[in-house]
């Protein structure tokens, strides 16, 4: 449902176990653009569904008297998780970042030994 953006709103337990189940799933709201929500427990999400437990839930339909009071939770819900994550920035590790620095080193040091030939 998120991938054919017939999401209006996913929510996701942050108990999950194994994480593994639900960790992709905040990525792709953000690329797909469906607000979610990480909420705790995931016996309150089951209770919600008429279910013992519940990784996730996803709105699909909402009743037209309901529409406001779901456009404040997209509206709070989008400030505080998608707009306050950094995604990329194309920072390297440590490690690599090192990695780097010691082959530009390396390939300074050629350039000089041929100039100096």
């Amino acid at each position: 449902l998120v991938e054919k953006k017939q999401a209006k709103l996913v929510l996701i337990a942050d108990d999950v176990d194994p994480l593994e189940l639900v960790m992709w799933l905040p990525a792709l709201c953000h690329k797909m653009e469906v607000p979610y929500a990480i909420v705790s427990g995931k016996a309150r999400l089951g209770a919600l569904v008429h279910q013992k437990t519940a990784t996730c839930v996803c709105l699909t339909g909402v009743n037209p008297e309901d529409e406001a009071a779901l456009a404040s939770l997209k509206d709070s819900f989008t400030v505080k998780y998608a707009e306050n994550k950094k995604w990329g920035g194309h920072i390297m590790g440590l490690k690599t970042q090192r990695k780097m620095e010691i082959r530009a080193a390396a390939i300074a040091a050629e350039k000089a030994k041929k100039a100096a030939l």
